[in-house]
């Protein structure tokens, strides 16, 4: 391999259609150098194994503070009030962040939302039926969650629409990087009035929790305060969004796997297991950096350089996956990355699996005949962080 020549990431080409390029890849470079969104050069990692190793490697930081990027959008102090979470951190600081919310997303804790989220989701139901022709991702897969994410910090979900483009805009690449500076400051405002209003009237809610650590145990900075609100707003919503818009893609694009789930609800965690696999909601890790030169797969990737996981490409690998490229809703053994792997694992893998479980076992109940209202393949939101569908019309009778 040519060492000097990049697959441009941000080509639509490769972005309409990942799955060739990232197939070919695993067998030609595995670990290749790549242009990113916004123009940096970096190193994708494709293969399973390669990514294990990358995940888990401490020689390869989630701390860019130290990085000078001369193209990066956002204002200063607008980054560091978004860019100081548990995700953007190495230990010890990612040890003591990510233990404040842990307590929130225990198995029994979020277990204990399973009532409140059915509740959510019957409504939810309820405003599509009388409706011929609804957008599944308007009307479930993205109201579900964010619903959940506003109620468990104590935030109103009235502002949701805003919720939603903001996040659109975060995830987006290329395609929004000019609208960047001007979403990112608008939700770093509308965060810091919600920490002031819970500062004056503060409840049992996971955000007051957090504003005590900071006054009162002063183990969080205000730029840490704000980023973890951030971090868990956007993150808490957008992996079951995709989760739940391309698992029901994946079922209505063949009526047969519609049909045989319906049949059989036993299916159900193992289908969104295979789902996330498959058409995983997050299609690469976040951003890491070499602090030292580091072999991945048999590549030297030298010290300061940027490092990309593949989650959705190490998911569809043939040497850890039987016939990867194809969908079994009954997959026996899948031990797949769709969350990640080592301590950014992801802490609502448990919230998002029982959210989609509610959204699917409800939504293949109350619409047997639900169907797709058109032949053709939805689009894919842009960018190359997060894997799911612009929308998805579909029929409700």
């Amino acid at each position: 391999m040519t060492q000097d020549i990049r697959d441009d990431l941000a080509d639509p080409d490769f972005h309409n259609d990942p799955h060739p390029s990232y197939a070919r890849w695993r067998q030609t470079g595995p670990v290749r150098p790549v242009v990113l969104p916004g123009g940096y050069g970096g190193w994708l990692v494709t293969r399973y194994e390669d990514a294990r190793q990358a995940l888990t490697d401490p020689r390869l930081s989630k701390d860019f503070h130290t990085v000078q990027r001369s193209n990066d959008p956002l204002p200063p102090d607008i980054g560091a009030a978004i860019g100081h979470h548990m995700l953007a951190a190495d230990p010890p600081d990612h040890t003591r962040l990510r233990r404040l919310v842990t307590a929130a997303f225990t198995a029994r804790r979020i277990e204990g939302l399973r009532p409140r989220i059915e509740q959510i989701t019957d409504e939810l139901l309820d405003a599509m039926a009388g409706r011929d022709e609804v957008d599944l991702i308007d009307a479930l897969a993205f109201p579900l969650p964010i619903r959940v994410i506003c109620e468990l910090l104590g935030i109103p979900a009235d502002d949701q629409d805003s919720f939603r483009a903001w996040s659109n805009t975060l995830v987006g690449g290329e395609a929004t990087r000019a609208q960047l500076p001007a979403a990112m400051t608008a939700l770093v405002s509308y965060v810091r009035a919600l920490i002031a209003d819970r500062r004056r009237q503060p409840g049992a809610d996971l955000l007051s929790g957090l504003i005590a650590v900071r006054d009162e145990a002063d183990r969080l900075s205000e730029d840490e305060l704000s980023s973890m609100v951030f971090l868990l707003l956007i993150a808490g919503h957008e992996t079951t969004v995709n989760l739940i818009g391309n698992g029901s893609y994946l079922l209505l694009s063949q009526r047969e796997r519609w049909e045989r789930l319906r049949a059989d609800p036993a299916l159900l965690p193992t289908a969104i297991e295979e789902f996330l696999r498959y058409e995983s909601p997050v299609e690469t890790a976040s951003y890491r950096i070499t602090t030292e030169a580091v072999q991945i797969g048999g590549t030297l990737v030298p010290a300061g350089e940027i490092v990309v996981v593949g989650l959705l490409s190490a998911n569809r690998d043939e040497q850890r996956f039987p016939d990867p490229a194809e969908l079994r809703l009954d997959r026996p053994q899948n031990p797949h990355m769709a969350f990640g792997h080592g301590i950014h694992y992801c802490l609502g893998a448990p919230l998002a699996r029982l959210e989609a479980s509610v959204a699917f076992g409800r939504l293949l109940a109350r619409f047997p005949d639900l169907r797709l209202a058109s032949d053709e393949e939805p689009g894919w939101r842009p960018g190359l962080l997060m894997r799911g569908l612009r929308g998805l019309p579909v029929l409700t009778a």
